[in-house]
């Protein structure tokens, strides 16, 4: 039962329903809010944070029904459950450490809080929590650079078409933003100080260690 048993069991329950409904939520409160605020309005869907939201909720969603069901887990499932965990990570760093410092007062509202700090917290506990020592195999963290580079190609698609991510802007964060001084491989004394390619490499090489990190941490807590 997503290796949990008794009162992991019930806290597993506990930390699926938190990030389920966080995610929800704070989707809704983000697509209710103006078109002109950052990630709200009608183009809410198109941000990776939202996208992660949904996946990682999706996620949460199916374990839920699995655990309370008594279904045995297909071993692939662990290996999806770190994907969505660690790009639900990237979310929140980013937003955190990259994002927020350069938003002000406006960076920390209501659904900005649930879907960048929340959600991750949720649902990276409930990883540790269900995760079983020996189910996810070395290469198979490889996979967790999948979805950033998925919406690195969709950014780079909406860029160069000129779709409307909000607020008249062409990129959904100022590090995919192409034309900017800095380009692909260029550098800048002000934001995004380096290029677009070599934020995609700094993330992707970030999600590596963080999914390594996590598999190593699973292997040390958890049990057969």
């Amino acid at each position: 039962m997503e290796g949990c048993t008794g009162k992991r069991k019930l806290i597993s329950i506990i930390l699926k329903l938190i990030t389920i409904t966080a995610a929800l939520v704070g989707t809704v409160l983000s697509a209710a809010a103006a078109s002109s605020a950052f990630m709200g309005g009608k183009t809410v869907l198109m941000y990776f944070t939202i996208q992660s939201n949904i996946g990682i909720a999706a996620v949460c969603a199916a374990g839920f029904f699995l655990l309370l069901g008594g279904k045995r887990i297909p071993a692939f499932w662990y290996t999806v459950k770190l994907v969505g965990s660690v790009a639900i990570t990237l979310t929140g760093i980013v937003f955190c450490f990259v994002l927020a410092p350069t938003m002000g007062d406006m960076a920390w509202n209501v659904p900005n809080a649930l879907t960048h700090v929340v959600v991750p917290l949720a649902a990276v506990a409930d990883l540790f929590v269900t995760g079983r020592k020996g189910t996810i195999k070395k290469r198979s963290v490889l996979w967790v650079t999948l979805p950033p580079i998925l919406y690195a190609v969709y950014a780079g698609i909406g860029y160069m078409s000129g779709w409307d991510f909000g607020d008249g802007r062409s990129f959904p964060y100022f590090f995919l933003n192409w034309g900017s001084p800095a380009g692909a491989f260029g550098f800048t004394d002000t934001l995004p100080f380096m290029g677009c390619a070599w934020w995609i490499i700094v993330i992707l090489l970030f999600l590596l260690a963080v999914g390594f990190g996590y598999r190593f941490i699973i292997e040390k807590i958890s049990s057969e």
